[in-house]
């Protein structure tokens, strides 16, 4: 690949070229975004239909995803002849249902009224306007050597040049939804056009007020996506947004070949992805990097806009500013695992070994020491970097021998937590403080932001009754401590009497989230992949012991989405979303895990969560809400007893069989919480 090299834009064809030319049509009054479809295509639905093109434009026309393939067919004329006449799936403005024939419908109306070909039309109004030279439908043969190829068919060939969408492949190459060739330099100055409002070197293309117009929510009232004409705002779809741009203002579309734009007014921000991930034959979405990619650019832009630069250092980074001088000249246990770097992602252990630390003994939690391993038990092993064996800690009873730390001078801990009840790092934390106190072994803690900030204290609180591996202090699910204030309070509360000394993070303030503070993120485990599935985890690991349902994993997005064969996803999200728990919003989404994981290979029905604003999310809120709403539509079908120790509360899942509200059970938790908010006080180290 080159600079230079041109990609098939696959759906970014709905947002580049056939939206552009709707807005050139709608500014110039030739058409209405509320008129019928029949007043530009009275043939559609043999005349009579009440969808209109704002319907087309936002995939809320009720019509199906896309034509029938079989029998093949061909021809643009055949096509569109096709769409005009394919029955809807159900009646226009209620659900979301993206869908290709909409915009072939939308392509055919620029044809007609625009009197141009899409290919034409979109050329003389935006591509030679803008200068962009290399975006083109029907790419000519002296260009194919700059083409990625994409697919290759089950008859060997490989399509380069030739349109990956097989709608528009038949059609013969140009079609509303798919069929336009671009470059990343020919993107960039469409992008920069919309972020100037419709002007672009010197050059107004279009008004500001019709980009305003079409890069708004324009989704019927009352629906939880959100999408402008054309543009995709808040939707199942919009993961490329990352998890930093802002929602309802920010827009962008994606293209199935692996192809993405997202553009934030607010930041002056584009960012143009272009991949073949369908070479040479079609993989797996790539949702996840999309994500990664913009929320890496977002925080980047913003330190810059702002002038800021990120001050916060580990304890990691604080111990080894001082060149590791406490651990010098003595036998040290590091209990860690892969989320022990420093700012620049240096391993602990290694930096360690090369101050002239003595490491006598490395010890790993759960997930093992290169937090990989998803299964129970896991054995000792050898650490790959230093070539040092490595004891588990995740074995027989998840503790550490007796005496197993007797002959060492300090075991020094350093692993990142996420912030929830349940996640069993600061257990094995907590038991490495019992045992080194009865050992007479001092404890060093290397502390590390929560990544959820320290501000939210949220419910269910764990019963002392049901203590366990997966809640070892009576707390709610969402704590808003650090490992060393948990620590702290683990070692007063439960009278440990550990000869214990935290070193401090610098420069955090308990309203960051893990992205503010310039430190790298690395997945704590292999289920959690990015600070989004983290924020949600608190609520959706609640239910997580139940047989028969899944938290996503298998899938490329654990704990963004749940699922199982007896749910409906449209009704479990119109329950959850009626309840406007702030902060949240649930999408009917179906999946299906992998081979392996649990329930792999069965589709599930369910609802993916987007977080729209992360301050005021409350995640005990949206757990119980979301128990409610499982046992209200389901009664019987999900497990509560045995989730009880995720739960915590036997007095909430008395409630919940009862048929109790989700007021009304949290506030029954709400004097627990208020006690542990008490306690928590007498801990915290940042103020």
């Amino acid at each position: 690949m080159t600079l230079d090299t041109i990609f098939d834009c696959a759906s970014l064809t709905k947002v580049i070229a056939t939206t552009s030319a709707m807005m050139k049509l709608f500014e110039t009054g030739k058409v209405r975004m509320s008129d019928r479809v029949t007043e530009y295509l009275p043939e559609f639905q043999g005349g009579h239909s009440d969808i209109t093109v704002a319907n087309l434009m936002t995939h809320f026309s009720g019509l199906r995803p896309d034509l029938e393939l079989e029998p093949p067919w061909s021809g643009y004329d055949t096509g569109i002849a096709l769409a005009l006449k394919d029955p809807p799936a159900g009646p226009p403005g209620k659900k979301f249902v993206y869908s290709d024939i909409n915009f072939l419908l939308v392509g055919e109306i620029v044809h007609r009224v625009g009197g141009q070909m899409l290919q034409d039309y979109a050329k003389r109004v935006l591509f030679e306007p803008l200068g962009m030279h290399d975006t083109t439908f029907l790419p000519p043969a002296f260009l194919l050597p700059r083409i990625a190829p994409t697919e290759r068919l089950k008859t060997g060939e490989i399509l380069r040049g030739v349109v990956h969408d097989p709608t528009a492949r038949y059609m013969g190459g140009v079609a509303g939804d798919a069929g336009l060739y671009s470059t990343g330099d020919d993107l960039a100055r469409f992008c920069q056009m919309l972020l100037n409002r419709g002007e672009y070197q010197g050059q107004r293309l279009f008004s500001p007020l019709t980009v305003d117009k079409f890069t708004s929510p324009e989704s019927p009232g009352g629906q939880p996506v959100l999408r402008g004409f054309g543009w995709d705002i808040d939707s199942p779809f919009s993961g490329n947004r990352g998890e930093l741009f802002p929602i309802g203002t920010s827009y962008g579309h994606t293209g199935y070949t692996g192809t993405s734009l997202w553009i934030d007014p607010a930041s002056q921000t584009y960012v143009v992805l272009l991949t073949n991930s369908v070479h040479p034959v079609v993989k797996k979405p790539i949702t996840t990097v999309r994500k990664s990619v913009a929320t890496v650019i977002a925080a980047a832009v913003g330190y810059e806009t702002t002038g800021l630069q990120p001050a916060v250092w580990s304890g990691l980074d604080a111990l080894e500013d001082q060149g590791f001088r406490p651990l010098l000249n003595k036998r040290v246990g590091l209990i860690t695992n892969h989320t022990g770097v420093d700012r620049q992602g240096r391993r602990n252990v290694d930096q360690m070994l090369a101050a002239g630390v003595k490491i006598a003994g490395l010890y790993s939690p759960e997930h093992g020491i290169a937090g990989k391993e998803d299964h129970p038990n896991i054995g000792n092993s050898k650490d790959a970097g230093s070539g040092l064996p490595v004891i588990s800690l995740f074995s027989g009873n998840n503790r550490p021998a007796p005496h197993q730390f007797q002959g060492l001078d300090v075991v020094v801990f350093d692993i990142a937590d996420v912030g929830a009840r349940f996640y069993t790092y600061m257990t094995t934390m907590a038991y490495a403080m019992e045992e080194c106190a009865k050992d007479k072994v001092p404890f060093m803690l290397l502390d590390r932001p929560n990544p959820l900030t320290g501000l939210h204290v949220e419910g269910p609180v764990l019963d002392p009754s049901l203590r366990s591996f997966v809640g070892y202090f009576p707390m709610p699910v969402r704590h808003g401590m650090t490992a060393g204030e948990l620590a702290r309070m683990f070692n007063g509360e439960n009278h440990i009497g550990a000869n214990l000394t935290v070193i401090e993070n610098t420069g955090w303030r308990r309203s960051q989230w893990f992205d503010a503070t310039g430190l790298p993120w690395i997945n704590p485990s292999p289920n959690l992949r990015s600070l989004n599935a983290a924020t949600l985890y608190p609520a959706l690991a609640l239910a997580e012991y139940s047989p028969n349902l899944s938290v996503g994993r298998g899938t490329d997005r654990p704990f963004e989405h749940i699922g199982a064969e007896f749910i409906d996803g449209m009704l479990l999200a119109d329950l959850l979303n009626s309840q406007a728990i702030p902060g949240v919003r649930a999408y009917p989404e179906a999946f299906q895990p992998e081979p392996g994981a649990k329930l792999g290979g069965k589709k599930l029905g369910g609802v993916a969560f987007v977080v729209t604003n992360r301050d005021v999310f409350d995640a005990g809120r949206l757990g119980v809400a979301l128990l409610v709403a499982l046992q209200k539509l389901y009664p019987g079908r999900i497990a509560l007893h045995a989730n009880q120790n995720l739960i915590g509360s036997p007095s909430l899942i008395h409630g919940l069989e009862r048929g109790q509200t989700t007021q009304e059970l949290l506030a029954a938790e709400q004097t627990a919480v208020d006690q542990f908010a008490r306690v928590r006080q007498n801990y915290l180290i940042y103020h």
